[in-house]
């Protein structure tokens, strides 16, 4: 049994909820775990692994991927149930993914990102152009 209200609501270790409104664009920053800038190949990876589900779980509007952190825009797509991919379940699998191939680049092992995502809801179009500019 599967509770879809989880998908939709999800709590960070601040213990604050975070609610994910279907249709919205979403601008997300995740960051490294420490210190140490990553390489260029592994800066290319992890950006290679945010085009991975482009177009399957999140249509992307734009990437960048800085030296010790990432920025996306991005809108959630539908399941085949008609639900959004929740933001959780997105950010799990390319955090996951991208830190395995960060870790086989640089012959280390453990956690590459922080637990810890930063999520904004663009409520506008202007809102939406604001971010798309500050990426480029």
């Amino acid at each position: 049994m599967h509770n879809h209200t989880l998908d939709r609501k999800y709590e960070y270790r601040r213990m604050l909820p975070h609610y994910q409104k279907a249709g919205r664009v979403l601008f997300v920053t995740f960051c490294k775990s420490n210190r140490v800038f990553f390489s260029s190949e592994a800066r290319d990876s992890i950006f290679n692994h945010c085009l991975h589900d482009n177009g399957k779980r999140y249509d992307l509007h734009a990437v960048v991927v800085m030296p010790d952190h990432a920025h996306l825009l991005l809108l959630p797509l539908r399941d085949e149930k008609d639900w959004p991919y929740s933001l959780p379940t997105i950010l799990k699998a390319l955090k996951g993914t991208s830190a395995r191939s960060v870790n086989q680049l640089s012959g280390s092992s453990g956690p590459v990102w922080q637990e810890e995502s930063f999520d904004h809801v663009q409520r506008s179009q202007e809102s939406f152009e604001e971010k798309l500019e500050y990426l480029r």
